[in-house]
């Protein structure tokens, strides 16, 4: 076998497991092997990255498949979906990872600064049209939602050109910022999204005075801080029934695992659909 060539910008698209998460992972492989193969493209890894970290680090078999792209913007288009077909993403992610597929999108069919000759109209701006409803389709959100995670998407990818960990942090939750906040931050000077990216990392961003803050909140922002606790507790669960599955084999036990879900996936739809 070849050696296996990490790409870093396909791996900083993955979102970082959390130590808990890793070692229940880490677990699971060492007691059961690596099940799913990895993913490359030519020499370079794009799914997979932290199996391929632990098995290589325990010396664990593993198997490979091979996807074809024509080019390195469709690999990373590949990824960016693969991703988004995950459901444990949270909703910034998955924000991210749509104006990012967007931007991408764009990037490939060359629509920025082309114009036609006679009429100074971008050649493809018929094709842009038609990759934001194709994109609103495919993630079934509105038009405009995609070109505002465009925005959020580039505001993030600004923050982690100055720190990759506040970058984390915001896609990881840690740190809470609403898409109105981010939407112009990518078009702000570059000292402000320094200084921004060094609070984020040092942990001290929205620390100035926290009764001033929870007086100063909008709506927005208190629904969003209330729904923290809840991503912790999906995440958790998350965690355990991954591990639990592959030893779970009967079909009315899991039968009994989707009807204790049910009626909570049922609540969460139902305030899904009012939002």
């Amino acid at each position: 076998m070849n050696t296996i060539i990490i790409d870093e910008e396909f791996r900083a698209l993955l979102p970082t497991l959390s130590e808990e998460t890793f070692v229940l992972l880490e677990e699971n492989i060492l007691q059961n092997g690596c099940r799913d193969s990895l993913v490359l493209w030519g020499d370079i890894l794009i799914d997979g990255h932290n199996r391929y970290e632990i098995c290589t680090k325990h010396d664990i078999p593993f198997n490979t498949i091979q996807k074809e792209f024509d080019t390195r913007e469709d690999a990373l288009i590949w990824i960016i979906s693969t991703q988004v077909s995950r459901r444990n993403l949270t909703p910034i992610q998955l924000s991210y990872f749509r104006g990012l597929h967007y931007m991408t999108d764009k990037k490939a069919r060359g629509t920025i600064n082309q114009y036609t000759p006679k009429s100074g109209i971008p050649q493809n701006e018929g094709y842009q049209k038609h990759t934001a409803d194709r994109l609103s389709e495919q993630y079934k959100v509105s038009r405009a939602t995609i070109e505002r995670d465009s925005k959020v998407s580039e505001a993030i990818d600004a923050v982690g050109r100055f720190s990759p960990e506040a970058k984390r942090k915001i896609l990881s939750g840690e740190v809470v910022l609403t898409k109105k906040a981010l939407e112009g931050m990518a078009s702000r000077p570059e000292e402000e999204v320094d200084e921004l990216a060094m609070r984020i990392e040092e942990g001290t961003y929205g620390k100035k005075d926290p009764a001033a803050d929870a007086a100063a909140s909008s709506p927005i922002d208190v629904a969003l801080l209330g729904m923290l606790p809840l991503g912790k507790v999906v995440e958790r669960l998350a965690e355990i029934l991954n591990s639990a599955l592959p030893d779970i084999k009967k079909k009315a036990e899991r039968a009994r695992l989707q009807t204790a879900l049910k009626p909570c996936i049922e609540r969460l739809e139902s305030l899904y659909s009012r939002i």
